[in-house]
């Protein structure tokens, strides 16, 4: 799978770049996305490891594309589709504490769920958050994912405690 660039209004969805390392740095040490995403990093050398795993996409496993402004580049967030095998896969994301509440995530999202129904063929699409994070649940409806139940206690969070989790998810075949 080569790496694309896919628009969303506002947005463009392009591949990570060893220079988008600062911009990483400064969001992964955000609480939020630390509490809720387990991804932070502590340095320099760090954020281009996280940059590197993600922009290797030669396993075909995955797809993880920067979110940034189309017209100033600033990077807004992070959108990817993983665990991609017989026609099935998940999503997650992140949004940068400045870009949050625009509706950068659900855009993103949006686009890139088009995007690997048409392009990767998969027919179902899963998202899981956990329940304490209602605004994970607003990106996920706004994206079209419907709810389809609560997991107990389903996964460990970067807080370190167990979270029941809302499992969304779309079809190739939902409107």
């Amino acid at each position: 799978m080569e790496p694309v660039e896919i628009t969303a209004p506002g947005l463009l969805l392009r591949p990570w770049r060893a220079a988008d390392a600062p911009a990483v740095l400064a969001a992964l040490v955000d609480p939020e996305i630390v509490r809720w995403n387990g991804q932070g990093v502590g340095d320099l050398t760090q954020a281009a490891t996280w940059i590197a795993r993600r922009a290797d996409w030669s396993d075909g496993s995955h797809a993880s594309l920067a979110v940034t402004g189309d017209t100033d580049g600033t990077l807004l967030g992070a959108v990817s589709v993983h665990q991609i095998r017989d026609g099935n896969a998940a999503v997650g994301y992140w949004t940068a504490a400045p870009a949050r509440g625009h509706g950068v995530a659900g855009r993103a999202l949006d686009a890139l769920t088009r995007w690997a129904f048409t392009r990767l063929g998969l027919h179902r699409i899963e998202l899981c958050h956990a329940v304490d994070n209602p605004a994970s649940c607003r990106v996920a409806a706004r994206a079209g994912y419907r709810l389809e139940g609560t997991l107990r206690e389903s996964h460990r969070y970067g807080d370190g405690h167990r979270h029941d989790e809302h499992l969304h998810a779309r079809l190739t075949t939902d409107p």
